[in-house]
This record gives structure tokens, C-alpha cells and sequence, in this order.
């Protein structure tokens, strides 16, 4: 698995703790930035490298983080084929892969502990998207949804 991740300012210290123990447990990541801390930076810029990078298959899946998750967690999901959630907890981010096909997460620094963070994490990346049924067709109209606008645009 590819892991694409990034984070701005307020994100800068947890985004190097997970990409410290991603890396540590084999997987492959790309540090899209921050590498400085930049106390003027600005979350949409990395939420837009993570999700451009899943979507061209660069990488597998994205973390972005910033202070709350919900800033690159909004710009994320403004890029077509990204299906990004906030997750605070570990069953939000082995549920949204494995009923909502979610490729990006997306969290808060100042939200929570870095020890909590790595297990989202690792929840995130382990789980694989159960396709087929309810899911299926749920992500059917979130993708026609997407579609809809995309074409109005």
C-alpha cells in the first residue's frame, strides 16, 4: 500500500509521528509537506497534493492533517474521485473504508493524541472496502452526486 501524506502547520508535528510509524511497519509513503514548519501555510494546498496524488495512483490512499481535520477534511473532498472523512476514533476509519470506499482521512492535531492517531491510522490502512449490496449501492449515489456536479460545473 501507498500512503500519500501531508499537513500544514497545525499539523506538522503529528504528520511526522505517523509517517515515522507507517514507515516502521513497511509501508510505503510519500511526504508530500509540510517539511518546514511554516507558521503561515495553508491546509488547502496539502489537502490538494493528497488528493491529487490518490487520484492520479500515486498512491494508494491519503492522511492530511491540520488542526481540527475538518479544513483539509472540506478541501479534500472537493477534488473529484476523493472520498475523504475526519476520523477520531478507529471504527470511523475502518468503517468509512469498508462501507464508503474512504481514500483519504483526515485529522486534528490539536483533536488528539498522537498514540490515538496511529491506531486511526493503522485501522485506515488495514481495512479494505467491502464491495457488492448496501455498500455498493450507496456508493453508487454518492458517485452520481458527484457526477451531477461535476458536469454542472
Amino acid at each position: 500500500m501507498r500512503i500519500a501524506i501531508a499537513g500544514d502547520h497545525a499539523g506538522f508535528e503529528l504528520k511526522k509521528v505517523i509517517k515515522a510509524d507507517l514507515e516502521k511497519r513497511g509501508v510505503e509513503v510519500a511526504d508530500l509537506g509540510a517539511c518546514e514548519f511554516v507558521a503561515d501555510d495553508d491546509y488547502p494546498d496539502f489537502a490538494r497534493l493528497v488528493a491529487d496524488a490518490v487520484r492520479s495512483g500515486e498512491a494508494d490512499r491519503g492522511v492530511v492533517v491540520c488542526g481540527s481535520g475538518v479544513g483539509v477534511c472540506v478541501a479534500a473532498n472537493k477534488h473529484p474521485g476523493i472520498r475523504a472523512g475526519i476520523c477520531h476514533d478507529t471504527y470511523s476509519a475502518r468503517q468509512g473504508v469498508e462501507h464508503d470506499d474512504m481514500n483519504v482521512v483526515c485529522l486534528g492535531e490539536r483533536i488528539i493524541g498522537h498514540a490515538l492517531a496511529i491506531e486511526i491510522v493503522r485501522s485506515f490502512v488495514a481495512a479494505e472496502y467491502k464491495p457488492g449490496g448496501r455498500f455498493q449501492r450507496r456508493l453508487e449515489k454518492v458517485l452520481d452526486i458527484e457526477r451531477k456536479y461535476l458536469k454542472d460545473a
